[in-house]
């Protein structure tokens, strides 16, 4: 026989009698008694409502223990370190010190976490700490390597002939009051932007047509793209010598030089634009040809404004491979020491190849030079790539 459920009527008042209970057939057939309004729970219902309850655990908040565990195994290991470094055996050198610090860390903070933790929470905690550890390796080295050049060229930078005159007339042991690399900036300007004005389009082009054309020819030109990507710039500079220089008679200048950084900007932007063009939907695609558009209106109005910020970002790579070569305008433009603007006419220095003369004289003053230099050619590339950035982000309300 099933068990029942008996429910008051919500209508009956305690006055009317007449008024009984309802009656319903539970589903599993168990009987449930359901204790009458203002009943006070029994000690079954109190020892329930006492339990814990069930709550995840915050992944991005360190409890204390985890915070004194961190901290101590640091101090402990830092101080285990030093002495055997110090006191005990005969090791020396900051790298060694700083590498064997933390591998000495890592096993404490191990070890003491597996004291009052399970092994998952151990593993968690050994793993963030390898992270955050790679974390900061990697920024110390950015960090590093951006500010050497500004602090080994500050008695140069300091000086305002630095950026507007030219080394006509000036030698490596000349003050630093004198001469500048007004040249080399603009030749670097004239250099890149020619490159990156005949490289962007052929690139974009080539991508356009491997990923939206396809076929048999479009897998022999990515072959190729992603060939000329290791492509050594030597050669690039040697091709550029040979072609237009020797066979074509072409004077060594600036157009030379850039003609070299488009050999070496073409195939990083072509297989980067490649890549951001196929991962642009391909319904969008397919909405653009059901209303009624042609596949290149299709690639032009819907497909490039899509991968609008990955094509900035190819752009973005092909200028950082550009910017910082030196063999070849070395070999097609070669190193002057005056103002040019005119890429058709006479050699045209850039700044890396400023910084490459100016590091190997071996005199401090034009050392201090070159140093100085390689800050202004992060300063110009990092304020580049922020514009490149800021024109290519998607525009608010579309």
């Amino acid at each position: 026989m099933p068990s029942v459920i008996v429910i008051p009527d919500p209508n009956a008042t305690p006055a009317d009698p007449a008024v009984g209970p309802v009656e319903a057939v539970h589903p599993d057939d168990t009987r449930v008694d359901l204790p009458p309004e203002g009943t006070p729970p029994g000690p079954d219902q109190t020892a329930q409502s006492n339990d814990p309850v069930d709550r995840p655990r915050p992944l991005h908040v360190r409890p204390a223990d985890d915070w004194i565990s961190l901290v101590g195994s640091a101090l402990g290991s830092l101080a285990l370190i030093w002495v055997l470094f110090e006191k005990i055996l005969p090791f020396s050198g900051v790298i060694g010190f700083v590498l064997c610090w933390y591998i000495a860390f890592l096993g404490l903070y191990a070890g003491v976490s597996a004291l009052s933790h399970p092994r998952p929470v151990v593993f968690d905690r050994l793993a963030s700490a390898v992270v955050h550890g790679a974390a900061v390796l990697v920024g110390g080295a950015l960090v590093a390597a951006v500010s050497y050049p500004f602090i080994r060229g500050w008695s140069a930078l300091v000086h305002w002939n630095f950026y507007t005159t030219d080394m006509s007339g000036v030698r490596p042991t000349s003050p630093l009051s004198q001469g500048g690399i007004l040249h080399a900036v603009v030749g670097s300007f004239i250099e890149v932007g020619i490159a990156a004005a005949i490289a962007l389009p052929l690139g974009l082009g080539t991508a356009v047509f491997m990923t939206e054309v396809g076929g048999k020819l479009a897998r022999v030109v990515r072959t190729v793209v992603e060939a000329m990507t290791a492509l050594p710039d030597i050669l690039a500079g040697l091709f550029i010598y040979t072609t237009l220089i020797v066979s074509l008679g072409v004077q060594r200048s600036g157009f030379a030089a850039a003609m070299a950084l488009t050999i070496m900007m073409l195939p990083i932007i072509a297989r980067s634009a490649d890549v951001t063009l196929r991962i642009v939907p391909g319904g969008l695609r397919e909405a653009g040809l059901a209303l009624g558009a042609s596949q290149w209106q299709t690639v032009r109005r819907v497909v490039l404004p899509t991968a609008r910020s990955g094509l900035a970002t190819a752009l973005i790579l092909g200028i950082a491979r550009a910017v910082g070569e030196t063999a070849p305008v070395l070999i097609t433009s070669g190193a002057s020491t005056f103002f040019n603007a005119n890429p058709l006419v006479d050699p045209m220095n850039s700044l890396p190849l400023f910084i490459y003369t100016a590091v190997r004289s071996g005199e401090n003053i034009f050392i201090e030079r070159g140093f100085a230099a390689a800050a202004v050619l992060l300063t110009i590339v990092l304020i580049l790539f922020a514009i490149v950035r800021f024109l290519a982000r998607p525009k608010m309300g579309r």
